[in-house]
């Protein structure tokens, strides 16, 4: 199996629209990713309204936000499918950061995280987000539905607080939960009938933009009967209709190291979650993106958006799968999404106000019941102690403390348990005589070596198979202690090692220091040039130990395949260099 060709610089960071567009573009492409564009639009609209008031920003932030991040995103990013905007991910970050730091202290984080995006788009460090284990994404995106859920509770039920809403989840449970007996009938009939229309429309006209026409026809019947709800206009006065001119937030020093932690939780949350929908947008299409190329166009995407006065960006899974499903042909799709939204910001904004709170509460509840993926949540929890373990953890401390400790302790608990794994799962294995050829099959070819081992009693050979690294030393260690010193010669097998770091190349050095002193000969054999090379650096060379190619070979050697004994040609390692 051959490895796919190394890209260049240039390759691994030019925009898939300059691709899509070398391939051949006409009209045809357009008027497909024009029908795929608008189809996302109308599901981007009441989403990017509803996440930028969970948030704590004003609705026109989540526009802003799809409007200008959304156009970069697709014009610069990666991948042909990739639809930027805010996400419901990123509410528990976005209102922690505006109640710490107020709006403008958010845009100075939206800013920083661009510029921590670029930069570790640059150093290609996209490649490595796909290392996060799969049970922690499962484990921090049910815990961030959970939080969502709860953030909407107030609007869904319509409930008046005798004071601010907590952010911290217990808290928030235990002060809604006082406030029950303020619940609005009509607000949550609203709530309710959003919620059925949306799943009605999803099983009988699946193609139907269900949250849209659910919260319009809300805001139809809030503004034709008066209904006593709090709307988009009672609460923020309405949208303005238009983009606000670029200007920066505030910056100082001290404001930079104040927010730079939060920036960083925002620039990993957003890789991981931009690269995530690169995936599923691949899995969908049978194309592939460009990671690092993504993470620069996401930095640049949420540097556009704090300038525009918006939230953060990030590749939105949904949206992402909608423009697919919709026929888009390739970035323009993602752009012209961008450019509807702005044009329904100019023409129709003022229409925006009478969009009741408990209506967008209730798309972001659904939102919330399908982030929790119900089904893998239960194979992990069954088929794993340890994946159990890592998913969790992820989900409680997303839902108890914090977000970003949610994913750091996930994957530091996912890595151990690797580790765990990786190291039980290295073997030392004394390898018997050739069996007759007519033994049985169940006989493993790997044990069939030169008869000549059966003629020689003070030669034993050992195979270590598995990845020989730190974790694994120890045990290896301790079975090369056991080895008895009453044999003139020891061949190791180490065909079966795929990897081998400083750790088990020093531990292979503290034995052939061993077998020297007791004047046994060491030789290795099947040892790949990676390894040698690693071995050699830890002093790990002849004259200390030989190398052969295969066994058959070390036992040529040792019973001298010349009629002599070894030779000095064979003690300075000469031969075979490569291993």
């Amino acid at each position: 199996m051959s490895l796919p060709p190394k890209l260049s610089f240039a390759e691994l960071f030019t925009p898939k629209l300059i691709t899509v567009w070398r391939e051949g573009y006409g009209l045809r492409e357009l008027r497909a990713d024009a029908l795929a564009g608008l189809t996302v639009a109308i599901v981007a609209l009441p989403l990017s309204l509803a996440i930028a008031i969970a948030s704590g920003a004003s609705p026109e932030r989540g526009l802003y936000t799809a409007i200008v991040g959304g156009f970069l995103v697709s014009a610069f990013g990666g991948s042909r499918f990739q639809i930027g905007g805010p996400a419901g991910a990123f509410i528990v970050l976005v209102a922690a950061i505006i109640q710490r730091h107020g709006i403008d202290g958010m845009l100075l984080a939206t800013i920083l995280a661009g510029c921590i995006l670029m930069l570790g788009g640059i150093l290609r460090l996209g490649t490595y987000i796909k290392f996060i284990p799969y049970p922690v994404t499962v484990g921090f995106t049910a815990g961030i539905g959970v939080i969502i859920l709860a953030s909407q509770l107030r609007d869904f039920f319509g409930l008046t607080l005798a004071e601010a809403e907590p952010g911290p989840f217990l808290a928030k449970i235990v002060t809604l939960a006082s406030a029950a007996a303020t619940i609005n009938p009509v607000a949550l009939a609203i709530a309710g009938c959003t919620i059925a229309t949306i799943l009605v429309l999803r099983r009988i006209a699946p193609h139907w933009p269900g949250m849209l026409i659910a919260v319009a026809g809300a805001a139809t019947l809030t503004f034709a009967f008066n209904l006593p709800v709090e709307t988009i206009g009672t609460r923020f006065g309405g949208l303005p209709s238009g983009l606000i001119l670029p200007a920066l937030p505030e910056i100082t020093l001290q404001r930079i190291v104040t927010i730079l932690p939060d920036a960083f939780s925002l620039a990993l949350l957003g890789a991981i979650e931009s690269l995530l929908s690169a995936v599923v947008a691949d899995g969908m299409s049978g194309r592939r993106h460009r990671s690092n190329g993504e993470l620069v166009a996401q930095g640049i995407a949420n540097i556009g958006s704090g300038l525009f006065g918006g939230i953060c960006v990030t590749g939105t899974i949904a949206r992402t799968a909608t423009n697919v499903r919709a026929g888009a042909i390739g970035p323009i799709s993602g752009m012209l999404h961008a450019v509807f939204l702005l044009g329904f910001l100019v023409l129709a904004a003022p229409v925006a106000s009478y969009i009741p709170l408990a209506a967008l509460a209730a798309v972001l509840v659904h939102v919330a019941w399908n982030m929790a993926e119900k089904e893998e949540i239960a194979i992990l929890l069954r088929v794993s102690r340890g994946d159990a373990v890592v998913l969790l953890s992820s989900f409680l401390l997303t839902v108890f403390y914090d977000l970003t400790a949610g994913i750091l302790v996930g994957f530091g608990i996912g890595t151990l348990l690797f580790l765990s794994r990786m190291a039980q799962s290295i073997e030392v294995q004394t390898l018997a005589p050739m069996v007759p050829a007519d033994a049985s099959d169940e006989t493993e070819e790997s044990t069939r070596y030169d008869a000549a081992l059966a003629s020689n009693p003070d030669v034993v050979v050992y195979r270590i198979s598995g990845a020989f690294f730190f974790g694994a030393a120890a045990t290896v260690g301790a079975v090369l202690d056991r080895i008895a010193d009453t044999h003139k010669a020891l061949v190791f097998d180490l065909s079966g090692v795929p990897f081998l770091d400083s750790t088990g190349a020093s531990t292979i050095d503290g034995f052939a220091r061993k077998a020297e002193r007791a004047g046994i000969k060491m030789l290795l054999v099947g040892v790949t040039p990676t390894i040698r090379r690693m071995l050699k650096l830890h002093h790990v060379r002849p004259p200390r130990v030989i190398f052969r190619a295969t066994i058959a070979d070390a036992l040529a050697t040792l019973n001298g395949a010349s009629g002599g004994a070894i030779s000095a040609r064979d003690l300075d390692g000469s031969e075979d260099e490569t291993g």
